[in-house]
């Protein structure tokens, strides 16, 4: 059995850990349960999110992580040249499918992701890119992303300034959407589960993968916020609950 496990808002916020999340993970693959990490989020190689989960108390590898980045990079063809709208994570999904990047000038496409240096100048070159024929790339269309200090603008509302300046619409990558979709199957086969905080896009790739859906509150949703859509199977204040001792 594989479990799918969202990140932000369910395994940590920010840089600090949802408690008793690692204790859950490692009760789920004491059990004998497969436990692989899909995230939303762009920004960071992969690399950086193993390590992060790795300094919370979470054996993982690269192997067991699949991102919007990569999912977005799918989306590429190698060989093509494309402008990033978006942090590391992306420019290395890009370089690795043997796509060369850039940050301004014609291009085949324009790839956006989260990312704090999203600026006014950023901006203007992708809208341009855009305008002058290249294919816009979401890595995700999440309006927020959850921080310990309430929900921050995501990629999402990075991704509308240039889809709403550059009049286009995007092609998205990221959960629940077709090209993640396909790289969760290639990578890590049947799931199960789908553990997240936000039902549109856990709930939603639950649903196209076959899996169950668990919502945890931990994250973007809370309980003012019942009842969602798709309907969970089960719901938990957060991962330690679903996942009890």
């Amino acid at each position: 059995m594989t479990w799918a496990i969202d990140l932000d808002g369910v395994v940590w916020l920010g840089d600090s850990p949802v408690p008793g999340s690692a204790a859950a993970i490692s009760r789920l693959r004491s059990s004998g349960t497969r436990v692989v990490f899909i995230t939303n989020n762009s920004a960071h190689v992969v690399t950086e999110v193993v390590r992060k989960l790795q300094n919370m108390g979470i054996p993982a590898t690269d192997d067991d992580v699949a991102t919007s980045a990569q999912a977005a990079a799918t989306l590429v063809k190698p060989g093509e040249t494309a402008l990033i709208c978006a942090g590391r994570g992306v420019d290395e999904a890009l370089q690795r499918r043997g796509v060369k990047t850039v940050r301004s000038g014609r291009v085949d496409a324009v790839v956006v992701g989260w990312h704090r240096e999203f600026d006014y100048d950023g901006l203007t070159a992708a809208t341009r890119a855009v305008r002058n024929g290249a294919r816009l790339i979401g890595t995700n269309a999440d309006a927020t992303y959850p921080t310990t200090t309430g929900p921050l603008p995501g990629g999402g509302a990075l991704l509308a300034a240039v889809a709403y300046a550059s009049g286009v619409e995007p092609e998205v990558a990221g959960k629940p959407n077709k090209a993640m979709v396909q790289l969760v199957r290639e990578r890590f086969g049947p799931i199960e589960v789908m553990v997240g905080d936000r039902a549109e896009t856990d709930g939603t790739l639950a649903h196209r993968l076959g899996a169950r859906f668990a919502l945890v509150l931990s994250g973007v949703t809370d309980t003012g916020m019942l009842p969602v859509v798709p309907e969970p199977a089960a719901i938990a204040t957060d991962l330690a609950a679903l996942v009890p001792g």
